[in-house]
């Protein structure tokens, strides 16, 4: 544990990554871009409301808002900042010098993983005083912001994983960013899509003349961070796909327990790809 600490990988990544002006002058876009959302929001909603002024549920729609478009950044970003950690070291031919110090596979793995989505986490963290607008109308409880940013980091960690796996596998950074940029659009995009056919199988009728319960729709589902983000806001879509697939688990568990096995498949086969000549010892 102190040599994943004192890591001078690690702290490369983290010098390298926070010293440069852009990084903060890309959060200071990324904060103005959302700070104008949310007034834009209250202002337009305010209009439109012939009492003037603005309801708790409004408050709602507009913490939904900011979570679906966090989510996309995440979605959008971590690809981008995974997919080369380690296929950029190959391609400027310093991996073979990083492989002949004393920093394990697991070490250089996991510090390339934590250093590309820390500047993605510090995005989020940065947003969470403006939540205080939210905040301020109610409408949202603390413990759903809480839930939300948890499942942010796990997603965010989920998803930088597989660009991990893909930099580690591929030789080429572009053909391991568009494959890494491939896999997530299927996970989100072509789930939801696979889902909506299998919830309208489900609606045919079997020999009993109910509606036949199609299980497919549950696991095309329980992959997928957008629906899962949904369903905490709307418990009736979780519903629905538990009546339409017959499967009674709870939704967000399977997401985690989904995740988390590819999370460990990824980095696991990642260790063990980084030195796929040398023999241990």
């Amino acid at each position: 544990m102190k040599n994943f600490v004192i890591n001078p990988v690690l702290n490369k990544e983290f010098k390298l990554r926070f010293r440069s002006f852009k990084s903060f002058l890309g959060i200071l876009f990324y904060l103005l871009t959302l700070g104008i959302i949310i007034v834009g929001f209250v202002f337009i909603e305010s209009l439109s409301n012939t009492q003037g002024f603005f309801k708790p549920d409004q408050s709602r729609m507009m913490f939904m808002m900011l979570s679906f478009l966090q989510l996309a950044l995440i979605l959008f970003i971590t690809p981008g900042l995974t997919a080369g950690v380690i296929s950029s070291e190959r391609e400027r031919q310093t991996l073979n010098i990083m492989l002949t110090t004393t920093q394990s596979s697991a070490s250089i793995v996991l510090s390339k993983l934590l250093s590309s989505v820390s500047y993605l986490l510090l995005l989020i963290v940065a947003s969470l005083p403006l939540y205080s607008f939210v905040f301020l109308f109610g409408g949202i409880s603390p413990g759903q912001v809480l839930t939300t940013l948890g499942f942010y980091i796990f997603t965010m960690i989920a998803y930088g994983s597989l660009g991990v796996l893909f930099s580690t596998l591929i030789r080429k950074t572009i053909v391991s960013m568009v494959t890494t940029y491939g896999v997530t659009l299927f996970l989100v995009g072509g789930t939801a899509f696979l889902m909506i056919i299998f919830m309208q199988f489900s609606q045919g009728y079997g020999m009993s003349g109910t509606p036949s319960p199609n299980p497919l729709a549950y696991f095309a589902a329980m992959i997928n961070p957008v629906i899962i983000l949904l369903g905490t806001f709307e418990p009736e879509l979780i519903r629905e796909i538990s009546n339409n697939s017959g499967i009674e688990f709870p939704l967000w568990i399977a997401y985690v327990i989904s995740y988390s096995v590819i999370f460990i498949g990824a980095i696991l086969l990642s260790i063990k790809k980084l030195r796929p000549n040398m023999k241990k010892g």
